[in-house]
C-alpha cells in the first residue's frame, strides 16, 4: 500500500490523517461515536462496529475510513477515540448499473461523511481530509470520480465543493433525508440537497466576478435583506430571503444563501412562527429558484462571499450555455 497517512499543520497545532486498517472491530466504535457528536442524529448512524471493519476496503469490501488525530501531549499520536477529531467515510459504487463491475471506468466513490469537531473547525481540516481522501482514492483505489451530496444553503459546504475543488452540480434533490433532525437540521425545514461530482483530476480555473456590478446590472435571481431579532443572547441581524426578477437575458446570474444556515436554524428555533419560518422561507426561495435556473440550462460555476456594509453575504455564480 501507498503512504496511508500525512501530517496536517495548522495554527501551531499538529494532526495526523490516517487510512484506518484495523481488523479490530472495536476500532471502529470511534468513528459511530463522533459521526453522533457532530450531527447529533441518531437514526443517522453507521453500520454496526463488526461491519464496518469488514466493510473496510483494506478487509473485506469498499469502505474508506480516514480519521483525523490531534498530537498528544507528548508529541506523538495516538489513534484512540480520545484524540479524533475529524473523520471522511464513502464506499466504492458504479454509475451504470447495466454495465456493473465489467469495467474499471464504470467505477466511482461515494463520499457520504465528512465531518470535524465544533471546536476544531478553523484548522482546515474539512479540506485537508478531502485532499487526503483524493490522494487515497487515486494512489490506492484508482478512482477518478466522487459523488456526494450537500444542503446547498450551507456556505462552509459550498466553498469546499464548488469553488475549492470546482465540483459539478448534477442534481437538486428536494427532502432527500426526509425529516431528519439532529444538530445540522431542524424537522420543520425540509432536508434538500445538491447532488455534486468531483473529478479528481480536473483543474479547476475560476473567472474573476464583480458580485456588486452583477447586483447593479440586474443579474441578482434572490437575494437578501438584514432583519432585526431578539434571542436570549440579545439582539441579532440575521438575513431573510428576498426574490427578484433578474435580465432575462442575462448570462450569468446570482442566487445568495445565508451567510452561517446552521447559525440561523439555531438563532430561529422559537415559538414565534414569524421568525421560526425564515430558514423555511430560504429553503423554499432557493429551492423555486435554484430548480428552475438549472432546467434552463443554467450551471453552476462558483461560489463567492462578499462583504457589504457590516455583514458577509454568500452568491451562487450560475452560468448559462455559451456565457462568458
Amino acid at each position: 500500500m501507498k503512504e496511508n497517512n500525512v501530517i496536517h499543520e495548522s495554527r501551531g497545532r499538529r494532526f495526523l490523517l490516517r487510512v484506518e486498517t484495523s481488523a479490530d472491530h472495536r476500532d471502529y466504535r470511534k468513528y459511530e461515536a463522533l459521526r453522533n457528536e457532530i450531527w447529533a442524529e441518531p437514526r443517522d448512524h453507521l453500520s454496526g462496529s463488526r461491519n464496518m471493519f469488514c466493510e473496510n476496503y483494506f478487509n473485506l469490501g469498499s469502505s474508506l475510513y480516514i480519521g483525523c488525530f490531534l498530537e498528544d501531549a507528548g508529541g506523538g499520536f495516538s489513534t484512540d477515540g480520545d484524540h479524533l477529531v475529524g473523520f471522511a467515510f464513502g464506499f466504492a459504487g458504479v454509475k451504470d448499473k447495466a454495465i456493473g463491475f465489467r469495467s474499471p471506468d464504470n467505477f466511482y466513490f461515494y463520499a457520504q461523511f465528512t465531518g470535524v469537531k465544533d471546536s476544531f473547525r478553523s484548522f482546515g481540516l474539512g479540506v485537508a481530509l478531502k485532499d487526503f481522501q483524493r490522494k487515497i482514492l487515486l494512489e490506492v483505489f484508482g478512482v477518478k470520480i466522487v459523488t456526494c451530496t450537500y444542503d446547498p444553503l450551507t456556505g462552509i459546504n459550498a466553498y469546499r465543493n464548488i469553488h475549492h475543488y470546482g465540483m459539478d452540480v448534477l442534481a437538486y434533490h428536494e427532502a432527500y433525508y426526509g425529516d431528519f433532525g439532529g444538530r445540522l437540521n431542524r424537522k420543520d425545514v425540509p432536508c434538500d440537497r445538491f447532488y455534486v461530482v468531483w473529478d479528481l483530476e480536473k483543474e479547476v480555473i475560476r473567472p474573476e466576478r464583480d458580485l456588486l456590478g452583477m447586483m447593479a446590472a440586474g443579474q441578482l435571481a434572490l437575494g437578501s435583506e438584514p432583519y432585526r431579532i431578539s434571542t436570549a443572547a440579545g439582539p441579532r441581524t440575521i438575513p431573510v430571503v428576498r426574490t427578484y426578477h433578474p435580465d432575462p437575458d442575462a448570462k450569468a446570474l446570482l442566487v445568495e444563501i445565508p451567510y452561517d444556515f446552521y447559525a440561523l436554524l439555531k438563532m430561529t428555533d422559537v415559538q414565534d412562527s414569524r421568525i421560526r419560518k425564515i430558514p423555511l422561507d430560504w429553503r423554499n426561495g432557493t429551492r423555486v429558484v435554484l430548480r428552475d435556473l438549472i432546467a434552463r440550462g443554467y450551471r453552476v460555476e462558483d461560489f463567492r462571499s462578499m462583504k457589504d456594509g457590516g455583514r458577509v453575504r454568500d452568491f451562487y455564480i450560475l452560468t448559462g450555455r455559451g456565457s462568458k
